[in-house]
């Protein structure tokens, strides 16, 4: 048996089994990720679409994703891939692309507009061995390399990934215990720490997305975006401010179908509210 130590979860995995997100296994007494180079996904995307508005705009880049997640969000647009019944089934149908084939990959697209490589759909993180191993060869190839995460990750991941990732674009999906405990099994405080970290080395940007009933007051609101102001760099100066955030509207699906899109007029008065204290704040999905 051996233990994960990517996220707060810390399984305990027997020999031949996997942890909670699907992916990390015990080989050998060894804690490996089954999904290393295993693509589910490939497409050449506009930036915007990570979301980034403020890192290279109007280009694109190449977006790599595998299977599984260590979140449960009961919404999750990528269900097929993540944490659904389908997605463990990529295990063994999943295309393999090795480091250098992705990173070969990307220079070719150069032409078309590519700046590099974004990993994303899937939570990327729970397979960082893959990323870190293709985010050197895409930095050598003078390319840039985005992470498109829920954060639930440990600082110590991010140290090894820290001279290869360019940006990111990190879930705050809530800001009470109860919303990432409950609903999405995760852990707020884990977050925080990894935004904390992260916008110290990388131009981050951060998404919420608004669920009714869930985390949809302007007091949240004020209570994230204020969170978000205070942030720090490494030396101590207050750049959160700075830092954009996209708030973006629900649509029912998977398995939360039990109520209705997020209202377009509450976005944009979340948006007014979080633009007390941000300079930069984005609606999606209106």
């Amino acid at each position: 048996m051996s233990v994960c130590n990517v996220c707060f979860r810390h399984c305990e995995i027997e020999e031949g089994k996997t942890g909670f997100c699907g992916v990390r296994g015990c080989v050998d007494g060894k804690v490996v990720a089954k999904n290393y180079a295993k693509i589910t996904s490939l497409a050449l995307d506009p930036i915007e679409k990570k979301p980034l508005r403020r890192f290279y705009p109007g280009s694109m880049i190449l977006s790599v994703g595998s299977y599984g997640c260590n979140l449960r969000c009961p919404f999750c647009q990528n269900h097929e891939i993540s944490w659904s019944e389908s997605a463990m089934r990529f295990l063994e149908e999943a295309d393999e692309l090795t480091p250098e084939e992705l990173a070969e990959c990307a220079l070719r697209y150069k032409a078309h507009g590519n700046i590099g490589v974004a990993f994303t759909y899937n939570e990327p993180l729970i397979g960082y061995e893959y990323v870190r191993d293709c985010a050197k060869l895409i930095h050598d190839r003078g390319m840039q390399v985005v992470l498109v995460t829920n954060g639930t990750a440990g600082t110590e991941i991010l140290t090894e990934l820290e001279p290869y990732v360019d940006a990111m674009n990190i879930d705050l999906k809530g800001f009470t215990q109860h919303y990432y405990r409950d609903v999405l099994k995760g852990d707020l405080d884990m977050v925080k720490e990894f935004i904390r970290y992260a916008v110290t080395f990388c131009h981050v940007e951060l998404t919420t997305l608004i669920v009714p009933g869930e985390n949809d007051s302007e007091e949240e609101m004020q209570q994230i975006s204020g969170w978000i102001a205070s942030l720090q760099d490494r030396d101590h100066t207050r750049i959160g401010e700075e830092i954009p955030l996209h708030i973006s509207r629900f649509f029912p699906q998977f398995h939360m179908l039990d109520r209705e899109a997020t209202d377009v007029g509450l976005i944009y008065r979340l948006k007014a509210a979080a633009e007390k204290n941000l300079k930069y704040v984005y609606t999606g999905n209106c």
